[in-house]
């Protein structure tokens, strides 16, 4: 049995999962390495064959704080994390997308946050894309199945009239606190205290990418702990780093994620035919989508390959 790792008051571990994740993981390394608080960021390799990792290794190699864990196959995402955290020496961790972009003062405004909470649990920031618009999924709610069919079927965005019609996307509202307490934060960057992270767990290994951060939330509120967002503090997210390349293999595991979700948690899934219904809905859905991702990635690949023509004819 491995040593237990001795927790170091005020660092806070980042846990960086990569998976071929491409150039932008070098630069969210970076980023939380310039961090005003006292960090280490470990950076867990999925088995990447892009050699983005080794080249992180290299520019950091006389950095104490950085450290590489290698795995030889592709664990998933929240396997990673566990195996991450397993390793982290700090009583805080900061769980971080590849291509996700802290600012110097966001983990010691966490902790501090975290601090004045009487009981601490997951934290999220605002997430916003390249082009500064808010992000999907900063504040979520649970997504049973009533919640999911007002999404899908555009009913939700009726809610604020009659608030039975609520999907599983908050509604902007320009009354919210700096603080706000919440079902579910996006899974981009997630904080929590040590203690919290194992009180419940970790993440649930069974999911491979997708959907294990809403369980981890649900599972923080479950044991007594808050949820909640920081809203004046943002990370800029490429989204989709480590996923443009296979949305197919994306696309096969957030329905798969979804409809574990769905057995765990909704007591509708107790009904035997709402759960047979679900289950076939999921995966027609997923039939149904399969087609399209598929055209959307042969046309974005040509796309690419025009551009190139036309560069190396201005080349030549």
């Amino acid at each position: 049995m491995a040593a237990a790792v001795a927790h170091e008051s005020g660092l806070t571990s980042v846990i960086v999962v990569a998976a071929d994740s491409g150039p932008l993981l070098a630069e969210s390394v970076a980023a939380a390495l310039a961090s005003s608080a006292p960090i280490e960021v470990i950076v867990v390799d999925n088995a990447s064959a892009d050699g983005e990792p080794d080249r992180v290794g290299a520019l950091h190699a006389q950095d104490r704080r950085v450290r590489l864990l290698r795995h030889d196959r592709n664990l998933g995402f929240g396997p990673a994390c566990n195996r991450g955290a397993s390793i982290a020496r700090g009583d805080a961790l900061l769980f971080l997308n590849p291509d996700c972009m802290i600012e110097p003062d966001t983990i010691a405004s966490l902790r501090s946050v975290s601090a004045q909470d009487p009981m601490p649990g997951l934290l999220g920031i605002e997430i916003v894309s390249p082009d500064c618009q808010p992000a999907r999924g900063n504040r979520r709610r649970d997504p049973t199945l009533r919640r999911a069919v007002m999404t899908l079927s555009g009913l939700a965005r009726f809610e604020s009239r009659w608030p039975a019609l609520a999907g599983v996307e908050m509604p902007a509202s320009s009354a919210r606190s700096a603080i706000e307490n919440v079902e579910a934060v996006s899974g981009a960057c997630l904080f929590l205290p040590r203690r919290v992270f194992d009180a419940v767990g970790g993440f649930d290994e069974g999911y491979f990418l997708h959907v294990e951060d809403l369980d981890l939330c649900r599972r923080v509120r479950d044991a007594g702990y808050t949820v909640a967002i920081a809203h004046a503090l943002h990370a800029v997210h490429a989204q989709g780093g480590s996923s443009r390349h296979r949305p197919l293999f994306v696309a096969w595991h957030k329905h798969r994620g979804m409809w574990r979700y769905f057995r765990k948690f909704d007591p509708a899934a107790r009904n035997l035919l709402l759960r047979l219904l679900v289950g076939l809905g999921i995966w027609a859905h997923f039939a149904l989508s399969a087609p399209l991702i598929l055209a959307r990635r042969m046309m974005a690949a040509s796309s690419r390959r025009s551009v190139q023509q036309k560069d190396a004819t201005r080349t030549t």
